[in-house]
């Protein structure tokens, strides 16, 4: 035996940038060339930049004032960023030391290279160096190979961007620059349908009235066209080369994150020294990334690079760890002390010495395949593959997984967060009623109001007729918007921020008042006799999320009446308007109707009142500071007393298949929660039309409450109810979170259902993180489809985006993207189901892999006086890993347990993958027992059944240790797979191509033999036979749920 162990022991780079001149400008620019430099100065530079990366202080942000033509005033050029995109991670120097970095942070990856290390040093080297450092490297490459694509992707896409043609307006005309070579105080020209490289002041535009429109779907997610208008003084002038040749000054606030804001101001000195100026807000800017959507324009360069809002709003998420990362991290640290505790009692059997520590040391090294250094490799390639599958679905269409890494996370949603509108509701607005105070009109009797209104516009009724009053709120309708008719190709469409407006707009078109035309300072309406009348737009308020309004001032210009117009939510606009005694009754009646409703008001001025708010107003728009907030305090003083006009009512359709999708989700176990900023009556409405309230459920309006001791006693009568389905308020919520945190997520959650009203952004994240905090370690996912849900979305343990008519943001911020609301159920009950089996099965096999060897090392060391020596050598302890059993291990990820058909119509089974059940301590025991069982009777079996050459033991204990390791991949497989019998048969052929050429750790003559192949197949058999028998009886007498189905 002693010769038999004398045997074995002695057996992204951006250098290119570089300054250079033109001869065609009167300027220095930087142009990105490639030259030859020596590779000492590229690496110098490159260094450098690394070590200004590392060490800088973070750069200070600072206002700016440029004269056209000739650029910065409070600076040079180089104290502006360069206008160059770079989304790269990595250069050439950096890419594998940062990689690097990154992996061996990981304490797995780290110990795996300190043992590797090892190998150096004589003393304790086990073995060939290849057997530690193979598995380490193959990890690593897959690692910098997936690394470094991603990164050239970016370097491609950077360059692409960077490299972008665009117009410089200088004194001898234009020239053609690049967008890295744009700087602050440039002249830009803008054409039609290209996105727009820098944040710039709008001073000209070849549309008329000096507006234009742009699209920023790529910038906010919205998919509505904004308006933007050029500065008045330059839009005037009769040629682009003017703007060379005017004494202007233009002012730019610091950078700053706000898309929706902008501070500024433009100045104009003349020939006499008078001095002409005006204010400058987001509407003369054009951001970056956003795309031109009308015309072309000229604008001054303000922002560039990392300073531009695009950027300054690019934010990386943070990074989500799933459930079965988690859990499988927890089973790995078990491993890892299961390695030391191990190594420790077999020194301690053999005996302390003076070399003690090797020994540790050694036996650390033997027994590291216990923790298997590429489980996080195999499961970062089935979630790449996951990601593939869920994208080709074609059940599913258009889904995208932006977030491979929580793959796993849908097969294990306990709550599901929800938005309203957009989501559960289709966003598409129809105008359903009207509202009058004492007349109501819906959809069968709006022919009834084109005939008064009709009537109206003759003028032969006095003006206190209820035609005439209709006909004022028709047009009030028609004028109170912030809509643009557009023509192409023969036809119209309406832009708009909101479908609301649309929808109102579009209603006012049937009965006979056609928004016909809009520009900046008009509208123009055609009546159905074809009869057209022109109002003067004054001044315009949008719509905000904060005021929950928006408002107009119009002047007649065929009766020269100045009329302030607004619309609003009802829970504003009831302080604003006259004294009624209807508004609120009938509010409330429409949302019992599941409609959303406007209130709209009117209040005329006279040429004196205007005057007064003009000087006001135009005072608070010079402001350098809280201007915003000055021009607010000024509108609030015209918002009292208005005359209320009517109350409208649009119905928003509920998105296909809601209530089965909503009844499946139920069945599945999974809690669905309504967050919405709509009214409460709304909510309930729809919540009971979707059937996200039952009809057997009993449903518990929260009362509202403003006291710590109201919150009180409402919890106290929600905590006498059992089963009911609950509706509360965001305020409420507010108030007892405030107080009582852990009762309110303890009584809530026992809802059946939970609708949660007039929230706010921020509440709907606040409301995930409760959960998270209290319902941990359940997963908690959230949907939606606006920039309202981006919020909640990013705090969901899943967020789930629905590219629809709001927008983009939502969906681009979203782990998982889908068009559609039903498609949350094949995502959740198919593909989460079939993602969490198989890596749960993928995980415990690669376990299994590392403990049945580590099981016949630790048997190997004992028979032979516990000594640190290596069973299998070099090669085979690589290739065990990789070549042999590495794809049929792998194609478990093709493995399902049953049909996609049966997981949706029996959602009940869903239930079981919550509990945690495929992958647990107890499951994992499991395994550890089948690998105990299994390598101590291959490592027995062919102790007893080896003659007399230590080689026939490897040879007899390697080939039963591979084919065990292919029949249990058999006996894990539910459902068989064409790739499954490739891999098979693939690694099948591998294997005994090595046992005949492979003459340094096989005998030819005796593997070619019958006394190999029986004590091989007898060894086999032995290990697996009882474990066939064993799955047979349970599906027999105790079958899983799912193989009921089946």
């Amino acid at each position: 035996m002693s010769r038999c162990i004398h045997g074995v022991m002695t057996t992204s780079d951006d250098s290119y940038l570089l300054p250079e001149s033109s001869s065609n400008s009167p300027y220095q620019t930087r142009l990105p060339v490639t030259t030859s430099r020596s590779c000492f100065r590229r690496f110098y530079e490159s260094m450098l930049r690394c070590c200004r990366n590392v060490f800088k202080r973070k750069r200070s942000l600072h206002s700016r004032t440029l004269r056209l033509g000739y650029g910065p005033i409070s600076g040079s050029h180089s104290n502006f960023v360069p206008n160059k995109v770079s989304n790269q991670k990595y250069n050439v120097f950096t890419f594998i030391p940062l990689v690097l970095f990154q992996q061996f942070k990981f304490f797995l990856n780290l110990y795996f290279l300190l043992m590797a290390c090892t190998q150096f040093i004589p003393a304790i080297q086990i073995g060939a160096p290849i057997t530690y450092w193979g598995p380490l490297g193959f990890v690593l490459t897959i690692t910098l190979i997936r690394e470094f694509f991603d990164d050239f992707a970016r370097f491609l896409r950077d360059r692409e961007m960077n490299g972008e043609k665009y117009e410089k307006l200088t004194r001898d005309g234009f020239i053609t620059i690049k967008s890295c070579q744009i700087q602050v105080g440039d002249l830009i020209m803008i054409h039609k349908d290209r996105r727009i490289p820098a944040d710039v002041v709008l001073l000209r535009t070849t549309e008329k009235q000096g507006a234009c429109f742009i699209r920023t779907d790529q910038l906010d997610g919205e998919t509505d066209w904004k308006l933007r208008i050029a500065v008045p003084y330059t839009q005037n002038l009769t040629s682009d080369l003017e703007l060379m040749n005017i004494n202007c000054e233009v002012y730019a606030e610091k950078p700053q994150k706000d898309i929706h804001a902008f501070v500024g101001t433009f100045k104009v000195t003349n020939d006499d020294n008078t001095i002409h100026d005006c204010s400058l807000n987001v509407e003369n800017v054009l951001w970056a990334n956003t795309v031109l959507a009308s015309g072309h324009a000229i604008g001054v360069v303000v922002y560039t690079g990392r300073e531009t809002r695009s950027v300054m709003n690019t934010t990386l998420p943070d990074s989500k760890v799933g459930l079965l990362d988690m859990e499988v991290n927890n089973l790995t640290k078990i491993l890892f002390l299961f390695v030391m505790v191990l190594s420790a009692v077999m020194v301690l059997m053999k005996g302390l010495d003076n070399n003690w520590y090797k020994y540790l040391i050694r036996f650390v090294l033997l027994f590291s395949y216990i923790i298997p250094i590429s489980l996080r490799v195999n499961l970062d390639m089935a979630k790449l593959f996951y990601a593939w599958i869920v994208g080709r679905d074609k059940h599913i269409p258009n889904t995208v997984v932006r977030s491979s890494t929580i793959t796993e996370e849908m097969g294990r949603i306990a709550y599901l967060l929800s938005d309203k509108t957009g989501t559960l509701t289709r966003n598409e607005m129809r105008f359903k009623k009207i509202h009058l105070g004492t007349v109501a009109f819906s959809t069968d009797s709006f022919s009834d109001v084109t005939k008064h209104v009709e009537s109206a516009y003759k003028g032969t009724l006095g003006r206190h007729s209820f035609s005439v009053k209709l006909q004022t709120a028709v047009e009030t309708i028609a004028l109170c918007h912030n809509v643009t008719p557009i023509y192409e190709n023969g036809s119209v469409s309406y832009q708009a921020a909101s479908p609301d407006e649309v929808a109102l707009v579009e209603w006012t078109e049937v009965i006979g008042v056609r928004l016909a035309e809009r520009d900046l300072t008009s509208m123009t309406l055609q009546l159905k006799s074809g009869e057209t009348r022109t109002f003067q737009i004054l001044y315009l308020f949008p719509f905000t999320s904060e005021s929950k309004r928006m408002g107009i001032i119009i002047k007649d210009q065929t009766t020269d009446e100045i009329a302030f117009l607004m619309k609003g939510a009802d829970t504003v606009m009831s302080k604003i308007v006259q004294y009624n005694d209807w508004l609120d009754e009938e509010c409330s009646n429409m949302a019992r109707e599941g409609l959303r409703t406007l209130v709209v008001a009117k209040k005329s001025l006279t040429p004196e009142q205007l005057a007064e708010f003009e000087s006001q107003y135009h005072q608070a728009k010079m402001s350098l500071t809280n201007r915003n907030e000055n021009m607010a305090e000024v509108v609030k003083k015209l918002e009292t007393d208005l005359q209320l006009i009517c109350l409208t009512g649009v119905e928003d359709r509920l998105q296909d298949e809601v209530t089965q999708s909503l009844e499946l989700l139920r069945n599945a176990g999974i809690k669905v929660w309504m967050l919405t900023g709509d009214k409460l009556e709304t909510a309930i409405c729809i919540a009971k039309s979707s059937g996200l309230f039952s009809r057997t459920d009993n449903v518990h309006v929260f009362g509202q409450v403003q006291t710590r001791t109201e919150a009180h006693n409402e919890l106290n009568a929600l905590r006498r109810k059992s089963d009911v389905a609950l509706v509360m308020t965001g305020a409420s919520l507010n108030v007892c979170l405030q107080y009582y945190e852990a009762e309110v997520a303890e009584l809530v959650c026992g809802c059946v259902a939970v609708v949660c009203c007039r929230c706010s952004p921020e509440q709907k994240a606040q409301i995930v993180n409760l959960l998270k905090k209290y319902k941990s370690p359940q997963r908690i996912a959230a949907i939606g489809d606006g920039g309202n849900d981006v919020s909640m979305i990013q705090a969901a343990h899943a967020g789930i985006g629905i590219d629809a008519n709001e927008g983009k943001q939502a969906s681009l911020a979203a782990d998982f993207s889908i068009t559609q609301f039903k498609y949350v159920c094949r995502l959740l009950l198919v593909h989460g189901r079939f993602c969490y089996k198989r890596s749960c099965a993928l995980s415990q096999f690669v376990m299994h892999r590392g403990l049945i060897i580590s099981t016949m090392q630790a048997i190997f060391s004992c028979v032979f006086y516990f000594a640190s020596v290596s069973l299998f050598q070099g090669f085979l302890m690589v290739a065990y890993s990789t070549v042999y059993t590495m794809l049929p291990v792998f194609s478990l990820v093709v493995d399902q347990d049953l049909t996609a058909a049966n997981a949706l119509a029996y959602p009940e089974l869903y239930k079981e993958l919550r509990k945690g059940r495929s992958l647990s301590y107890k499951t994992f025991c499991i395994w550890v027992i089948i690998s105990l069982y299994q390598g101590s009777v291959i490592m027995y079996g062919a102790l007893i059944l080896f003659d007399s050459d230590f080689i026939h033991i490897v040879s007899i204990s390697f080939t039963a240790l591979i084919f065990t390791e292919l029949i249990m991949v058999g006996l894990t497989i539910h459902t068989w797979h064409w790739a499954m019998f490739v891999a098979q048969a693939l690694s099948i052929f591998l294997y005994i191509m090595s046992l005949l050429f492979m003459n340094n750790f096989f005998d030819p003559e005796f593997v070619q033999s019958i006394v190999f192949l029986t004590k091989s197949a007898v060894i086999t058999a032995v290990s697996c036979l009882p474990l066939y028998f064993i799955k047979l009886l349970r599906r027999t007498f105790s079958p899983p749920s799912y193989a009921k189905v089946n």
